[in-house]
């Protein structure tokens, strides 16, 4: 390649894409970027949601360009035995408000939509058109492939934006309820508030398998509907199947996905909460950590967030474990009680798990205590190998 088209490629514009590329700019406002995204718009058709204790004072501030929805009631959870309404503040993100401020707010020209992108470079990339975008940075943000590298289960959900003939009535979230039929799984259905007469309904699996049948969760969610008598018209949905990492070889994933003189980030990269799949707040943390080192060329910048990964992987092992004894009870129906007890415990401990900030007590009180599954039960679990994590079509 001669000459240069930009500083720094970010190829993929989902979350950690978008996040890194306004991060940068809004740091180093003299560094030219490029997004380089394969679909039509930036962070494609999804909704992000977090917990207002899950960002620092930085990452509130990276967030302030973005129209967010945020409720101030705090949030509810239903399980069959026991209900509760919890205080921290609820926030959630549409990918089309995702997009409209990253429109505004980066330089005209940086990002390139409807751009496949063929090979990466350690001096840029090459796209399916046979056109070349040359960088001195390249980072790779394009979404996690499942891998036999990895061992663990599936969080399948399908999502539906309504709007509501009458009022709903609803004030806050309500993050799971699985006072519901659980088809083999955990499963609990997230609804928010997005108007008097507006909601976005999702149902949600823990499951063995990730294979999503569209036309049995549409069903399920017309019927969830039909049972809290909101008749409504549909506005919109989203699909996904995201993995539930519970044990695994960080270091054969990374030698795998490397490749000379190209950063990654993301969940490719290895940044996501391996529970509860959440993303965002370890997007923003990486965004930032990304722009404070920006001058940095591609090797040097790739070996810090490797390095970053196998920190969050070994601080992450915890999570790993519940998910493993999630996985692990014998019947999948019975997967609920899990969740339905660790939502007994103390608030300041529900905000720290999600963070991904549990201390060593927060650790310990959520091991002791009436086990939601036998002790005998939990050791085998644990001591099992586990599910490679790859994509089970049903026969």
């Amino acid at each position: 390649m001669s000459g240069r088209d930009c500083d720094i490629a970010v190829v993929g514009g989902g979350l950690a894409g978008g996040l890194i590329a306004l991060a940068i700019h809004q740091n180093n406002p003299e560094i030219t970027l490029r997004i380089v995204e394969a679909g039509e718009a930036i962070g494609g058709n999804h909704r992000w949601s977090w917990f207002s204790t899950d960002l620092d004072s930085d990452g509130r501030t990276l967030m302030k360009p973005f129209r967010t929805m945020r409720w101030e009631k705090g949030y509810e959870v239903r399980f069959p035995e026991y209900r509760r309404k919890l205080k921290a503040d609820y926030l959630s993100l549409a990918s089309t408000d995702f997009a409209a401020a990253l429109k505004r707010e980066l330089p005209e020209g940086a990002i390139l939509t409807n751009r496949e992108v063929t090979e990466l470079k350690p001096d840029g990339v090459v796209l399916a058109n046979g056109e070349e975008i040359a960088a001195r940075t390249v980072i790779d943000c394009r979404s996690f492939t499942p891998t036999i590298d990895f061992t663990g289960g599936w969080q399948v959900f399908m999502g539906r934006h309504i709007r509501t003939h009458e009022p709903h009535g609803l004030e806050r979230p309500i993050i799971m309820d699985a006072c519901i039929d659980q088809h083999g799984a955990y499963r609990f259905v997230y609804t928010l508030p997005l108007g008097s007469h507006e909601l976005f309904v999702e149902d949600t699996y823990y499951a063995d398998s990730g294979f999503l049948d569209r036309s049995a969760l549409s069903r399920r969610i017309d019927e969830y509907c039909d049972s809290q008598g909101w008749k409504h018209d549909i506005l919109g949905g989203e699909t996904g199947v995201l993995p539930v990492i519970t044990g695994g070889k960080f270091a054969n994933y990374q030698f795998a996905q490397r490749q000379n003189g190209v950063a990654i980030a993301g969940a490719k990269g290895g940044f996501v909460h391996p529970l509860t799949s959440y993303t965002l707040p370890y997007a923003v943390k990486t965004a930032l950590l990304i722009a404070q080192n920006a001058d940095l060329p591609g090797d040097q910048l790739g070996a810090l967030l490797e390095a970053q990964a196998r920190n969050h992987w070994r601080a992450t092992k915890f999570y790993r474990r519940l998910g493993t004894m999630l996985f692990g009870v014998p019947d999948p129906n019975k997967r609920y009680r899990i969740f339905e007890r660790f939502y007994r415990l103390p608030e300041g401990l529900i905000e720290r798990f999600y963070a991904g900030k549990s201390t060593r007590g927060d650790r310990m009180r959520v091991l002791v205590g009436r086990p939601p599954m036998s002790i005998p039960r939990a050791l085998i679990a644990l001591g099992s190998k586990g599910r490679p994590l790859r994509r089970e079509e049903p026969n």
